[in-house]
């Protein structure tokens, strides 16, 4: 369920200002359990497929692909990335509960374009500690495609990397550009 749109927008709340935007999430909830009615269903996604794609927030990846609930799993990170931890959800998503095809989907104008690895560098300054994990910046949207199918494909871990394939949805009109995993 939608925040209500008479609402106005929370920029900048804070635990101060008495209505912070995680109360307005927890109310429409209540709203939205109020009317809730188990659909029945196990973890097993239907179209035994997992999208792994970025945490965009203009990025509604059900209503992209045509999806209703209940037919994906769906496995989101900065960027859309294929990381230890994308490899270890699509383990789980192959092995214990059977899907058999990855979609991999990044974006135009994704943050991570302007990003490099002296992120990790400035917090490290910042709170003393270097991350353990890479930023995974890149320049290139569809070479960044090409190697997360790559690892997709390459990973012992997965059974089922032979329908693997990956795109890039252009936020300003709304389609998929597929990419070809050998240019």
């Amino acid at each position: 369920m939608p925040i209500p749109a008479d609402q106005p927008p929370v920029e900048n709340a804070t635990a101060d200002t008495g209505h912070h935007v995680v109360d307005r999430l927890v109310e429409a909830n209540r709203s939205y359990a109020a009317e809730f009615h188990d659909p029945g269903m196990d973890a097993r996604p239907v179209l035994h497929v997992a999208v792994v794609t970025c945490m965009d927030a203009r990025l509604d990846v059900h209503a992209l692909l045509g999806l209703e609930l209940g037919d994906c799993h769906v496995i989101r990170n900065a960027g859309g990335v294929v990381t230890d931890d994308t490899v270890r959800s699509l383990t789980i998503s192959q092995r214990a509960l059977g899907t058999t095809a990855v979609v991999l989907i990044h974006h135009t104008g994704c943050g991570l374009l302007n990003l490099t690895e002296d992120f990790r560098h400035d917090l490290e300054q910042e709170v003393g500690i270097r991350p353990a994990w890479a930023v995974e910046a890149f320049r290139d949207l569809d070479q960044d495609v090409r190697q997360s199918m790559a690892r997709v494909r390459t990973s012992p871990f997965l059974p089922h990397t032979d329908q693997v394939r990956g795109f890039v949805f252009d936020v300003h009109t709304g389609l998929l550009r597929e990419i070809d995993p050998a240019s």
